[in-house]
């Protein structure tokens, strides 16, 4: 059966090529404004369902692999920068502190789906004005989830990780090879939520 990837994202297909899935990519474009009220575990969730969902339509028969990433301190979800200002904002609020980053990955196989939420802890060590400005300067923020990417140059501010490091990257590679160990052998999912 084919597997698809619903994200565009460079960094989810990797961690998929590395732990050696073949599969498509086949981005989904869903408003992914978190609703009034909506907690964060429960956005991240209804985000990945909705664009493995959405996908799946496109690519009947297929097992659509949807996933959405969001950086979490004191209860405030920081999704993506919309530019350097709030890139530094973001990094100064994570500057000698813990954070949570919660990954929701949904499957949609053959009309049903499956979905689970995965939590690692972050820690930062404290950053100084300058660092902050050269990282934001670097670029790197931009498109990243709390406005940095572990894997790249911010990997010298984290001193601790507590969860899964590919969940931190944008994709819980554990969780996707057991949420796919769920399937049946005619592509059936089983909610697992």
């Amino acid at each position: 059966m084919r597997l698809v990837l619903a994200s565009r994202s460079p960094r989810r297909a990797d961690l998929l090529r590395a732990a050696g899935y073949e599969f498509e990519v086949a981005p989904a474009d869903i408003d992914e404004r978190q609703h009034d009220g909506e907690p964060v575990s429960a956005y991240v969730a209804r985000l990945a369902e909705e664009k493995a969902a959405m996908v799946g339509r496109r690519v009947p028969g297929a097992i659509v692999i949807g996933a959405d990433t969001i950086v979490v301190i004191d209860g405030v979800a920081l999704g993506k920068p919309s530019g350097d200002v709030d890139a530094g904002t973001m990094l100064r609020r994570l500057s000698g502190r813990r954070h949570d980053v919660l990954t929701g990955v949904a499957l949609h196989a053959v009309g049903r789906g499956c979905c689970e939420v995965a939590r690692t802890q972050v820690d930062f060590r404290v950053l100084s004005v300058a660092e902050i400005a050269w990282y934001v300067g670097s670029g790197e923020p931009d498109g990243k989830a709390g406005a940095y990417a572990i894997q790249g140059r911010a990997s010298r501010f984290v001193t601790r990780i507590d969860g899964s490091y590919s969940n931190v990257v944008g994709l819980p590679i554990a969780v996707v090879d057991r949420l796919l160990g769920t399937l049946d052998a005619n592509g059936s999912a089983r909610r697992i939520v």
